[in-house]
């Protein structure tokens, strides 16, 4: 499938099948994102791939225990697929997702956020042109900001100077697999 088209066909999906992703494709997907632009080329990023459904749901619970919907700029995601925007009864940031990439970056780095997002736009691409779906998700700093996450991090040896910025949900689409949105028009320019 050429770029462009894939990226149209990408959706967010946060209702997986109980199937799990292959061991070689996580593998494909991380390298996927090993591959994003960095800044400086530093390749700063550490991505840690869960293939261990127990403790993706361990951890989705930690990503919403600290949710705060004061901070929003609208309350509606989707009627197909809706969030915890949607929904504020859901206990897990990841959906039921039998597979989840948490993306580390330097913590006081200027450019970690914008380091750690080109990782996972890399791997919600790979994912797509495998047949696995996918859904970025934000609030990784709030997420091991706790004793129970800290001591997760102390398990995967992740460095103290490095923070989690986002997470990469990874499965097969539970039901019918969404239509896009019409694009919002008056978002582009071009000046010559």
């Amino acid at each position: 499938m050429e770029l462009l088209e894939l990226m149209k066909c990408r959706r967010s999906i946060r209702k997986y099948q109980d199937s799990q992703v292959s061991r070689e494709d996580l593998e494909k997907i991380i390298e996927a994102g090993t591959y994003a632009p960095s800044a400086g080329g530093g390749q700063r990023s550490i991505i840690v791939g869960v293939r261990n459904a127990e403790l993706s749901e361990k951890i989705g619970r930690l990503n919403v225990a600290k949710f705060d919907r004061s901070r929003l700029s609208g309350n509606y995601v989707s009627a197909e697929q809706p969030s915890i925007i949607d929904d504020p009864t859901m206990k897990s940031g990841f959906y039921g997702a039998p597979a989840v990439c948490a993306v580390f970056a330097v913590k006081n780095f200027l450019y970690s956020i914008p380091d750690a997002f080109c990782c996972a736009e890399n791997m919600v691409l790979m994912a797509t042109s495998l047949g696995i779906s996918s859904c970025i998700v934000a609030r990784g700093e709030e997420t091991f900001d706790n004793e129970i996450g800290a001591e997760i991090l102390r398990d995967w040896g992740i460095p103290e100077n490095y923070i989690a910025r986002c997470f990469i949900l990874l499965g097969y689409c539970e039901g019918e697999y969404p239509k896009g949105k019409a694009r919002k028009e008056n978002r582009t320019k071009i000046i010559e």
